[in-house]
């Protein structure tokens, strides 16, 4: 029988806030945050994304925004340059097309410049409460070594997820997993974590 109430209840006690938690389950935070995370560590991302927002305190106000303000503010998040302009033109598609309101759909989502299935279902998840599994890093890499699932990429470990991981366990793993996967960075550290508490 797998380990996953186990699991989720160790992780569940052992828990350290998430950097971009804090910004809770409000749409446009937790997409924009999101979005600048991808190729940059969350600690970076969590004080470009206050500084966005102590400028664009909502899609509006982001929309209003040239490029190069938005390049200066978010800087120096990862592809900063990129996700500039991924921010403008979503900006613009969504006031255009979902007046104004973050899309509460998988297919809108996607329509979104710069969005990949990691923010899609964050967002789904965090922002809306649908259940989906947001895969990073972290939730590959600690699936990987718990045995649960054997991918070599993200995409792949979600996809197998979906099809062995009881629902009711979807919405919190990313939460948990990215918490313990930043506390243990190391293989060492996490296996040595991991062993510890009996769940290997």
């Amino acid at each position: 029988m797998t380990n996953y109430k186990a699991v989720f209840e160790i992780f569940e006690k052992n828990y350290k806030l998430v950097p971009l938690e804090v910004f809770g389950n409000d749409p446009y935070k937790t997409l924009i945050s999101t979005l600048m995370s991808a190729r940059t560590n969350d600690d970076t991302t969590l004080v470009a994304s206050r500084r966005l927002f102590s400028k664009a305190k909502n899609i509006e106000q982001l929309g209003k925004l040239d490029i190069r303000s938005i390049q200066e503010l978010i800087f120096p998040v990862g592809f900063y340059k990129t996700k500039a302009k991924h921010l403008k033109r979503l900006a613009k598609i969504i006031i255009q097309d979902f007046e104004g309101k973050i899309p509460k759909t998988r297919e809108g989502l996607m329509k979104l410049p710069g969005v990949g299935r990691k923010t899609v279902n964050l967002v789904l998840n965090r922002a809306f409460g649908v259940p989906a599994i947001a895969v990073d890093t972290h939730v590959h890499r600690i699936s990987n070594l718990l045995g649960w699932v054997s991918t070599k990429s993200p995409e792949k470990t979600e996809i197998e997820l979906m099809k062995i991981l009881p629902k009711k366990y979807w919405t919190d793993m990313n939460r948990l997993f990215v918490s313990i996967g930043r506390q243990y960075r190391s293989e060492r550290q996490l296996r040595e974590f991991l062993e510890k508490n009996n769940l290997l």
